[in-house]
């Protein structure tokens, strides 16, 4: 699976951005997709995941209610809507796939197997 991000920009704080990822390959439709975030100087941090339907998601903590994933496998492609941003959501955002497990929605780095690579996200105050 090959993933190719797209959408970031600069924002001012409250506005919105939608990311895209565009997966190549045949086993999108199996493979449960992540967004993962990494500030300067800071590691990697969750922020969304979605199974391989689109019926089951799961958000970090710090952007839940104001970011909203989503997939649609006929394109192969899941987006991640940010509203409401904040200085704070600043980084390189990272889409992320992996094979699906057992209704499981994995959260952490090490779990995922292919990589985007990565587009930046820069919310002004």
């Amino acid at each position: 699976v090959q993933l190719q991000a797209s959408g970031g920009g600069l924002v001012q704080a409250g506005g919105s951005l939608r990311l895209s990822c565009a997966a190549s390959g045949r086993t999108f439709n199996n493979n449960n997709m992540g967004w993962f975030r990494q500030a300067p100087g800071q590691e990697r941090e969750f922020v969304a995941a979605i199974n391989w339907s689109g019926g089951t998601t799961t958000y970090a903590d710090s952007v839940k209610g104001r970011f909203t994933i989503s997939r649609d496998n006929a394109k192969n492609t899941v987006y991640l809507q940010m509203n409401n941003l904040k200085p704070e959501d600043t980084a390189v955002y990272y889409c992320a796939s992996r094979a699906a497990y057992r209704g499981t929605l994995y959260t952490l780095p090490r779990n995922y197997d292919y990589w985007g690579q990565g587009t930046l996200v820069t919310v002004s105050s």
